[in-house]
């Protein structure tokens, strides 16, 4: 007799279906059990307000937990960067699998890249984040943009620079690498640019806490380094008490000797989204062996920016 199905909720976004088809293939190799897909509509997808005003966070994640807690689906599949800083009790994140490319990536009119943009050129984007870096970027280097609000999946996006409504647009890199279009990005932003969302390109699997024997197969797809990472640049996100829809960024990287792991990195920037102030800072440090090293390692530089002005930032909201 076959095992039956575990069931695997996603959204139903092109995006998601494709990072979850990618997990659930893998679930399937380690396990030798089929996985289904389940589409659950979350109020993110639902909604046409603009991220900045629902609240941003929790919107993509909260009708697939209650799925979890209600025993309608076995495990789920999130970006990371959707999922809210404070982990419920009940549920487990069990796996946060190899990172994708943090970077964030312009797809602009006629193959240009930021610095060929015209003066005030029309950029969207639904996210303070990016404006912030964007505009400062800009200011410095005596030119300017309009930063656009948009909202809407790949498609849509990318739709607005064909058609001419606007001159491009910045997406993550991980998205357009999950759905097989990396290849129509016109300039990929350095992270010295651009600080990515905290756990950006990042998935996360999670399980109700209960079901320990899936918590332990799901685990097999878990990469420490990443983990590590994105728990550093979350906590980071927490300590500035900032919803997704605040201005942050923040990036984790190895530093590596040779083939050796040596330390880790972490970058954090907080913005006014006119681009006018940035508070910007680093902070260096053996890589994280626990979580709690790792959690320690964000709210550290969550502290230092606080006392260089970052909490005055924190209110910024881009509409």
């Amino acid at each position: 007799m076959t095992e039956k199905a575990l069931r695997l909720g996603t959204r139903r976004s092109k995006l998601a279906m494709a990072q979850s088809g990618q997990v659930a293939r893998k679930v399937t190799e380690l396990t030798g059990r089929p996985v289904e897909l389940v589409e659950i509509t979350t109020f993110g997808d639902t909604s046409r307000e603009h991220l900045a005003q629902i609240g941003g966070t929790g919107v993509f994640v909260t009708a697939l937990r209650d799925a979890l807690l209600a025993g309608e689906v076995d495990f789920a599949v999130h970006s990371l960067k959707d999922l809210p800083t404070a982990q419920p009790d009940e549920l487990t994140l069990a796996a946060v699998p190899e990172r994708e490319d943090p970077r964030d990536v312009l797809i602009a009119r006629d193959g240009l890249t930021f610095t060929q943009l015209r003066d005030g050129a029309r950029i969207g984007t639904g996210s303070p984040r990016r404006m912030a870096q964007l505009n400062a970027y800009a200011r410095n280097h005596g030119t300017s943009i309009e930063a656009v609000p948009i909202r809407g999946n790949i498609d849509t996006r990318i739709g607005y620079v064909r058609d001419g409504k606007l001159d491009a647009v910045v997406l993550a890199a991980a998205g357009l690498n999950r759905v097989g279009r990396i290849d129509e990005v016109t300039d990929f932003l350095s992270v010295d640019t651009v600080l990515p969302a905290p756990g950006q390109g990042a998935l996360a699997i999670e399980c109700a806490a209960t079901h320990a024997s899936l918590a332990a197969a799901l685990a097999e797809l878990d990469d420490p380094y990443t983990r590590a990472a994105v728990t550093a640049e979350r906590s980071l996100l927490a300590a500035l008490e900032a919803g997704c829809s605040a201005p942050v960024g923040a990036l984790a990287d190895l530093l590596a000797d040779g083939q050796v792991v040596k330390e880790m990195r972490l970058r954090g920037v907080v913005g006014a989204t006119d681009g006018s102030t940035l508070v910007q800072l680093s902070t260096t440090g053996p890589v994280p062996g626990t979580h709690d090293q790792a959690m320690a390692l964000g709210r550290e530089l969550a502290a230092e920016m606080l006392a260089k002005g970052a909490a005055g930032l924190m209110g910024e909201r881009a509409l």
